[in-house]
């Protein structure tokens, strides 16, 4: 019995290390929810804007964030699909209308802004035939009409203060608004929808991205 306590061992070694290997890959890709903190435990006074584009009494900056929240709340299936009035009007969606519905209720009717662009700045967009239901979800063409028609920040991650709920990051396929939570370093977590395998809308990933291409605020 003594000379299979070193093998006993080890397997119960394995299984503490496959356990160990199971729980990080599950929190690395946001299956187990991360701790979230707020503004105030770091300091950080929440931005408002000073427009107010729909006239509600609600600034543009906390109107996004309540507009991707009330979204993001009726748990959009991810699936690409093409609809005749632009805006999805069933149970899918896919990452552009996160930022649409969230700039929707504030006043930003992206659909038609996208389309007004595309056709006064045809050399910007790398675009044969402009569609207007389904151009302004597209990444690529937002990230245009961002660097054009938006006040560009930065993209350090780790400028914390500079990163607030309701702006809106660009990665390089792949586009979301920014959370008002953060995660322990202080760095924000996003409101996005990737892919049909997602369990929260609300992920701690911008620190594991090494794609961001651009972070933008739609008004001061």
């Amino acid at each position: 019995m003594r000379k299979k306590a070193p093998i006993i061992s080890a397997i119960a070694l394995l299984s503490v290390l496959t356990a160990l290997t199971a729980v990080y890959i599950l929190y690395r890709f946001n299956y187990i929810p991360h701790k979230k903190y707020g503004n105030e435990d770091f300091d950080i006074k929440p931005y408002k804007s000073s427009v107010d584009k729909d006239g509600d009494g609600i600034d543009d900056q906390t109107d996004i964030l309540n507009g991707v929240r009330a979204y993001i709340a009726k748990k959009p299936k991810y699936k690409s699909k093409y609809y005749a009035n632009g805006y999805p009007d069933d149970e899918y969606g896919v990452c552009t209308d996160v930022v649409a519905f969230g700039l929707l209720n504030a006043g930003y009717d992206l659909k038609t802004l996208v389309n007004d662009d595309i056709k006064s700045n045809k050399s910007l967009y790398d675009i044969d035939s402009p569609d207007e239901n389904i151009d302004f979800r597209r990444v690529k063409n937002l990230k245009v009409f961002f660097e054009n028609h938006a006040l560009s920040l930065t993209t350090d991650v780790y400028d914390i203060k500079e990163w607030q709920g309701g702006d809106i990051v660009i990665f390089e396929k792949h586009i979301g608004v920014i959370s008002d939570k953060r995660n322990k370093n202080g760095v924000p977590f996003v409101i996005h929808h990737a892919n049909p395998y997602q369990k929260y809308y609300e992920e701690d990933i911008l620190e594991k991205r090494n794609d961001i291409t651009g972070h933008y605020r739609i008004s001061e």
